[in-house]
């Protein structure tokens, strides 16, 4: 279990025991006939200024996550705690007025800029909307500082009376960065924002990210399919499998030195460019329906190294010996030698 977490001042946010189950209705009268458990029990934290790397297939509960912060979902349990002003606020307790202040520390950048963007809205506007929400600056202002933004992500302050549908996807994405950018936040939620994506240009959105981390001081929840994207830009990288945490560690650690079956299994996945590689393919399968999760371990159906115990006994979260900051649930991580990223 992770311990001594929520005390700690270097953190910016510590999230314990999360949940979000999604109510499964059935017959004319709507009656509940069960949940899908999206996020089931997470505990995690990040530091200020670091990037953490959230990883997974899809449905694994990635995004979920990330809008249970933010509050887009109201969390079915647990706490999300938010260090800001040297004050310790819990998110899950907020009213709405409360949480709208809130957001202006914590924002979210979505996977596709197409949807996230206006079509109808000059992104002039489409920038500034923050501000008029909170009411910061006069008009002019405003503007100033939407030009400012613009430099900032790599456009021009001559393009703000544009339309969203005139940018390119990657033009897009610096747009929706700006918008994030504008109260001047101290942590970030980046949903899958490269995925959508050229090769090339993801490339320039991460450097840009980078950048504008180290220039603001800003903090990273980087969500992501893709653990070679994620290698990249995270400090330290979290997996999710199935609603649940299966390891964490620091990012050079996690790719040399896996320690869970779900993580080699991801790892094997990543595209080798020499050929001959040797490297197994070790993930088979789908992930299991989140209504009906398996007993026991989630991702025993799907590995090679299960045994009884995996199938029966749910693997708790817990420090890994001789690795600081890592923690893994998987009942067999002691024994088993996983093959890394090579």
């Amino acid at each position: 279990m992770i311990q001594n977490i929520e005390n700690d001042n270097k953190n910016i946010l510590t999230v314990k025991h999360l949940k979000k189950y999604f109510p499964i209705y059935k017959g004319v009268f709507r009656r509940v006939i069960g949940h899908v458990k999206a996020v089931d029990g997470v505990d995690f934290f990040i530091k200020k200024g670091e990037t953490l790397g959230l990883v997974g297939e899809s449905g694994s509960g990635k995004t979920t996550t990330g809008r249970c912060i933010v509050r887009l979902y109201d969390p079915t349990d647990g706490r999300v705690k938010f260090h800001v002003n040297n004050k310790v606020k819990d998110l899950t307790k907020l009213d709405r007025q409360e949480m709208k202040e809130i957001r202006r520390d914590i924002q979210m950048l979505f996977q596709d800029p197409n949807s996230s963007l206006n079509p109808r809205m000059r992104i002039g506007d489409i920038i500034a909307e923050p501000l008029k929400i909170h009411r910061i600056g006069t008009p002019k202002q405003q503007m100033e500082r939407v030009k400012e933004l613009l430099t900032k992500v790599g456009l021009s302050a001559n393009q703000l009376n544009m339309y969203p549908h005139q940018f390119s996807g990657g033009q897009r994405q610096r747009i929706g960065l700006a918008r994030a950018l504008s109260l001047n936040p101290k942590l970030i939620i980046c949903d899958e924002p490269v995925s959508a994506l050229d090769v090339s240009i993801q490339a320039q959105v991460l450097n840009l990210l980078s950048d504008l981390q180290d220039e603001m001081r800003l903090t990273y929840l980087f969500i992501a399919h893709d653990l070679s994207v994620v290698e990249y830009i995270s400090d330290r990288v979290m997996v999710m499998y199935l609603g649940k945490i299966v390891e964490i560690a620091p990012s050079e650690k996690i790719y040399q030195n896996p320690k869970h079956p779900y993580t080699e299994a991801l790892l094997a996945a990543i595209p080798k460019q020499e050929a001959g590689s040797t490297r197994r393919s070790i993930l088979k399968g789908s992930i299991p329906d989140p209504s009906n999760p398996p007993d026991g371990c989630v991702f025993h159906t799907r590995c090679l190294y299960a045994k009884d115990i995996c199938r029966n006994l749910i693997p708790k979260l817990k420090a890994v010996k001789n690795y600081p900051e890592s923690f893994v649930a998987c009942h067999r991580s002691d024994e088993l030698d996983l093959i890394g990223y090579v």
